[in-house]
């Protein structure tokens, strides 16, 4: 049975509200995890406590317990001269930035001539997410595996 300190492998798929998918493992080795230490967001964490090999599971994670709100102060305008080093900026481009708490990642948003709107929002925030799935695997997690924080 999941619980915390268990490495949990599941086969999952999660679509937005208009029922787009937005990730799969269909094709791809099950996601592995180890329950209770906030690997992956708490709304699904929360889903798959107490379920065991085998069992099918379907939740709806509302923002605040997935990736959180839009921040729209996580968007701003700066020069393209900011970018420094960098030959073509192109919409979709994801760069790694300083921002207020560290370490963040910003996406291109939009370019008008000089000027480059960036987002600091996680893609996801914001959304509602509709995840179904199956459990294929439970397991004791390691000492090791507890001590660091992640499946080895």
């Amino acid at each position: 049975m999941i619980e915390d300190n268990k490495v949990v492998k599941i086969d999952y798929t999660v679509k937005d509200e208009s029922g787009q998918v937005i990730d799969s493992s269909e094709g791809k080795e099950p996601l592995a995890y180890l329950h209770g230490t906030g690997n992956i967001i708490p709304g699904l964490e929360n889903a798959l406590t107490g379920k065991a090999v085998g069992d099918a599971f379907s939740a709806v994670v509302q923002p605040d317990d997935a990736y959180g709100p839009r921040n729209e102060s996580m968007i701003q305008t700066v020069e393209k001269s900011v970018f420094q080093g960098v030959e073509e900026i192109e919409v979709g481009m994801v760069f790694n930035a300083q921002g207020p708490q560290g370490d963040i990642q910003v996406t291109i948003a939009e370019i008008d001539g000089e000027q480059v709107t960036i987002d600091g929002n996680h893609p996801l925030a914001g959304l509602v997410l509709h995840f179904e799935g199956e459990v294929r695997e439970v397991r004791d997690a390691t000492p090791e595996e507890i001590e660091h924080g992640h499946v080895h």
